[in-house]
C-alpha cells in the first residue's frame, strides 16, 4: 500500500520562498507520476504542478515560472520548490501519486502573509 507524507509548509510573506517535500512507501515510486495540488478554503482542489517518470514537467499557469517541481527515485521524494510567493498561493498543498489510482498524502499549510 502506498503512503505519502508530506513536509516544509508554514507561514512566510509574501516574496518569500519554501520547498515542500513528499516521500512515498512502497517500491513504485519510479514508475508514478507525482504530482503536487493545492485546495484554498471555498475552493476546489486544482493541479499545481505534475512530473512523470521521465522527468517531464507541466504546470499550472497561475504558478509556472514561480514553482518547480523535481524527484528523487533513489529517495522515492518528489520535491515543489516555491520562489515568489503570493497571498493567493495560500492553500493546503496535497501530493499526489499516480499508479493504477490516486493516492494522496494527509496535506500540509501553506500560508502567505501579504
Amino acid at each position: 500500500q502506498v503512503q505519502l507524507v508530506e513536509s516544509g509548509g508554514g507561514l512566510v510573506q509574501a516574496g518569500g520562498s519554501l520547498r515542500l517535500s513528499c516521500t512515498a512507501s512502497g517500491s513504485s515510486f519510479s514508475i508514478s507520476t507525482m504530482g503536487w495540488y493545492r485546495q484554498a478554503p471555498g475552493k476546489q482542489r486544482e493541479l499545481v504542478a505534475v512530473i512523470n517518470t521521465v522527468g517531464h514537467t507541466n504546470y499550472a499557469d497561475s504558478v509556472r515560472g514561480r514553482f518547480t517541481i523535481s524527484r528523487d527515485n533513489a529517495l522515492n521524494t518528489v520535491n515543489l520548490q516555491m520562489n515568489s510567493l503570493k497571498p493567493e498561493d495560500t492553500a493546503i498543498y496535497y501530493c499526489n501519486l499516480l499508479l493504477g489510482g490516486a493516492y494522496w498524502g494527509q496535506g500540509t499549510q501553506v500560508t502567505v502573509s501579504s
